[in-house]
């Protein structure tokens, strides 16, 4: 699929899962990204909940986008990174709100990709982008289930470039996916996706 295929629906938000490796994986992701992107990127990293994370801090160093921990509540903007805080899931509502819950745990994991991609294909449809990388485990693949049935697109990463292969894989084993990239090329699939609606 060409991302000029894709032109007619636009796309309004990207959301992206991650676990073991992820740091790196989502460094790279961003760094790929132009500050400038006219869509938010709303970011599930599986973190330990017995620490402070400065997940956010050190994100920003590797990209010019704003990011941020995401807070309960909050209206999202183009060119802005949310990222799930520790402990706790992280949704979004129709119209780009935010919200945060510590309900129960799915897949042994909050935050959980899945709630997050389960979310943004019922406020989204066609006009989300749900992206999968590095991390161990099942988390994200029937969130990509949802996605993909109402119309989004997905994108995992090559898991023989990935840190960790469960999650790709695991995602892959939908049959549901409309990208499978290295690393390094998901950015720019990406950015050509979203941008192709502008034109």
């Amino acid at each position: 699929m060409h991302p000029s295929e894709r032109a007619c629906d636009g796309y309004e938000v990207v959301a992206v899962a991650s676990s073991a490796g992820g740091i790196h994986g989502l460094g790279t992701l961003l760094g790929g990204l132009d500050a400038q992107l006219p869509v938010p990127v709303l970011i599930v990293q599986h973190l330990d909940p017995r620490h402070r994370t400065v997940i956010a801090e050190v994100l920003a160093r590797r990209t010019a986008m704003r990011v941020k921990l995401a807070e309960d509540q909050e209206q999202i903007f183009p060119g802005t990174v949310y990222i799930a805080p520790p402990d706790r899931h992280l949704l979004v509502r129709p119209g780009g709100l935010l919200a945060l819950t510590d309900s129960e745990l799915v897949h042994f994991v909050r935050p959980s990709a899945d709630l997050l991609f389960e979310s943004v294909a019922g406020a989204y449809g066609s006009q989300a982008i749900a992206c999968v990388l590095t991390g161990t485990g099942r988390d994200g693949s029937m969130g990509v289930d949802a996605v993909k049935s109402r119309g989004g697109t997905v994108i995992v990463q090559d898991p023989a470039t990935a840190e960790f292969r469960g999650m790709p894989e695991a995602a892959l084993g939908t049959g549901t996916v409309d990208f499978v990239l290295p690393l390094e090329e998901i950015a720019a699939v990406i950015s050509g996706l979203v941008e192709a609606k502008r034109q």
